[in-house]
């Protein structure tokens, strides 16, 4: 049978082997409860580290889908604000067209009156038609320009004429924001869609009724009060469409708020320190440390002198 010969050198080796091995296990503890992670390089747990870079990147997505989501409600809640104004507006240009259609009293200065009344609505409108969401027209949908429907000065027939500016591209490319993985919403609207094709748009119809009501023309003025309505009836249905989109856009904000705090607690689970445990293990450590000091100094203690003696 053979036998090992142990030297002190090679005990010496090992006790400071096995004292390094113990401060390694010390100094990993430490840094666990300094950095409050327990994966602090990929080395210290491979596996761990790709579940941890893979929600990383799952956790971005979530994150945004919210900014995407939270931008599009900004851009709906002002179309939606608009769109009321624009309700009211269009709403008492109608009530000014049955007062001068059934009202055979009036007189040519109250039908001035209404006709002025009718212009300022009309001006109105066109400021309603303009609004913007960071300095954007909310109806315009992607174009260079700062404005949606501008006079169009150069018009031979009518130089107060108000025109949809993209026209030359309608319809116009939408703005779209993704919500969800594989959803999108547009969260503009098209101007055309909800004040009426140029020549047959609701600041044409105004001004038909403003003339119609300074020449005292009941046809025009009755034929106005039908198309007024319709007119209503199309900003409604548009206004109860973005409704619709704004609660779809809240639901997948909502749900990608949701993914988000599920995707953060799991990724906490894979590479955050549990402190309890930790503080646990590096007083194991400090004390296995401890003693492994005092059992090297009495390994390493002899010298050639004790051995002489």
């Amino acid at each position: 049978m053979s036998t090992v010969r142990m030297t002190q050198g090679m005990m010496n080796r090992q006790a400071q082997t096995g004292l390094q091995a113990g401060l390694n296990r010390l100094a990993k503890v430490q840094e666990q409860l300094t950095t409050g992670r327990i994966i602090n390089r990929p080395s210290d747990d491979p596996t761990g580290a790709t579940s941890a870079m893979r929600i990383r990147a799952s956790v971005a997505d979530q994150q945004q889908y919210v900014r995407n989501a939270n931008d599009g409600l900004g851009w709906l809640n002002q179309i939606d604000s608009t769109l009321s104004s624009a309700t009211d507006q269009v709403r008492r240009a109608y009530e000014i067209a049955l007062q001068g259609a059934n009202d055979g009293s009036l007189g040519q200065q109250a039908r001035d009156a209404l006709a002025t009344e009718i212009d300022q609505i009309r001006q109105g409108l066109m400021s309603t038609s303009n609004a913007a969401y960071l300095n954007r027209p909310v109806f315009g949908g992607v174009t260079a320009g700062a404005t949606a429907y501008a006079v169009d000065t150069t018009d031979p027939v009518d130089p107060t004429r108000i025109k949809y500016v993209p026209a030359a591209t309608y319809p116009v490319q939408g703005v779209i924001r993704t919500v969800a993985d594989g959803a999108q919403v547009r969260v503009d609207v098209e101007g055309p869609d909800v004040f009426g094709a140029d020549g047959s748009s609701i600041f044409d119809h105004l001004s038909a009724l403003s003339t119609a009501l300074k020449t005292g023309d009941s046809t025009g003025i009755s034929s106005a009060v039908g198309l007024l309505e319709a007119d209503r009836e199309r900003i409604t249905n548009v206004q109860a469409d973005i409704g619709a989109r704004t609660k779809r856009v809240e639901q997948a904000r909502d749900a990608a708020s949701d993914a988000e705090l599920r995707l953060t607690s799991s990724l906490s689970e894979v590479e955050n320190t549990d402190l309890v445990k930790a503080s646990v293990d590096l007083k194991l450590q400090e004390v296995g440390y401890q003693a492994a000091l005092s059992a090297t100094a009495r390994v390493m203690q002899p010298s050639l002198l004790d051995f002489l003696r």
